[in-house]
């Protein structure tokens, strides 16, 4: 993994709007009715290739496919895990929602999301569709022809935030789901470190999981669950060198008021448990822009390095490059410039069709951020 040795490099977190062919594919395969596979894969493909060269253009230094052939970040799996035949009931209602019930029927309303499947789990878990990630390497490959990104990554749900979405009905315990589920995970964490790529693993569970599964407990019982979420990431990505890996978390991707909110303090050393070395989290949006100091008393460990969002990926507010640039300075003097990558604080359609941002505007935010990233590195060199 590339660090920060020379200047500030930018990377995001992974998720971009999809375009509106490919979209209705990917919902008509939701809804049971699958394309026809060529046609499927001609349209990711063209769509990886667009989005990995806007990318570029915009100023990012470790690009990915946008993950263009997903639903959704974690949703995907049902797809690709044997097991999922259920239903999960009713969709997740962050407790910080629930509080104010008329902005929420406002911000899900007519929303592709909530149409989405999410079945639960009855059954064995095993991996099953293997061409699935052969696809996304094999096009995500296609697409780098020609273009030279400082760095490449491919993301994949993690354990824990499989479990979040797709409820457990088969398996006796939630320790034993989670060790089926990262078991049969670790074929596609393998497949996209074994095709040369970073690996992002998706942990928005360990943040976003207090206010969803267990805001009416305590928070001793939430971070031990949280600690066996690590435990079951860090079994399934044993074999693959911790430099080869980024984790992702966040508290939920959405423009809610968030006062819920596990305080990152409360968390961090749960998450430096993980042998990913570089870690994803949100540090521009308003509920979370302060911790920062955070890293002023928490040592990092040998060895990490964080991707801080730069950028609010709920919000249609370009950033002005001196605050990117300030905010990427906040960090580098905590814990070291070489040990900073700018970044997003979580995807920009995390879900396809969800997008709360206007297309145009995330490219200027990226523009934003790499112009943040430039001004930031004049002062730190």
């Amino acid at each position: 993994m590339k660090r920060s040795t020379e200047r500030i490099l930018t990377t995001h977190t992974g998720s971009l709007p999809r375009p509106d062919d490919l979209l209705a594919l990917l919902y008509a395969r939701d809804q049971g009715e699958p394309p026809e596979p060529a046609a499927f894969q001609a349209c990711a493909r063209a769509a990886v290739a667009d989005i990995v060269r806007k990318q570029i253009e915009a100023g990012v230094d470790i690009v990915n496919d946008g993950e263009m052939s997903k639903i959704g970040y974690s949703m995907y799996v049902k797809g690709r895990l044997t097991g999922f035949e259920g239903e999960s009931g009713p969709p997740i209602s962050p407790s910080d929602l629930t509080e104010f019930p008329e902005y929420t029927q406002r911000l899900w309303r007519d929303r592709p999301i909530t149409k989405m499947k999410t079945p639960a789990c009855t059954g064995p878990v095993t991996y099953r569709d293997r061409d699935a990630v052969r696809a996304d390497i094999e096009d995500f490959k296609a697409a780098l022809v020609g273009v030279k990104p400082e760095e490449t990554f491919l993301s994949a749900a993690s354990p824990g935030v499989i479990s979040l979405f797709l409820k457990n009905q088969y398996y006796p315990s939630h320790a034993a789901y989670l060790e089926a589920l990262a078991d049969a995970m670790k074929e596609e964490y393998t497949a996209i470190h074994q095709a040369g790529f970073l690996l992002q693993v998706d942990c928005p569970d360990l943040a976003m999981g207090r206010h969803i599964q267990f805001a009416d407990v305590g928070l001793d019982e939430f971070l031990k669950n949280a600690d066996l979420h690590v435990e079951a990431l860090n079994h399934a990505v044993a074999g693959i060198p911790p430099e080869r890996m980024r984790l992702h978390l966040c508290w939920g991707n959405y423009p809610g008021p968030h006062h819920r909110d596990v305080p990152l303090r409360d968390i961090i050393d749960v998450v430096l448990k993980a042998r990913p070395a570089a870690v994803s989290f949100e540090a521009a949006n308003p509920r979370h822009a302060h911790e920062w100091k955070l890293f002023q008393d928490v040592k990092l460990p040998d060895g990490k390095l964080l991707i801080p969002g730069v950028l609010d990926s709920t919000t249609n507010f370009i950033e002005h490059p001196e605050l990117v640039a300030e905010r990427i300075c906040r960090f580098a003097r905590a814990v070291g410039r070489e040990n900073v990558i700018a970044g997003t604080d979580c995807g920009f359609s995390t879900f396809a069709g969800l997008t709360q941002v206007d297309p145009k505007i995330i490219w200027a935010k990226f523009r934003a951020m790499a112009e943040g990233a430039r001004l930031a590195s004049q002062r730190l060199w």
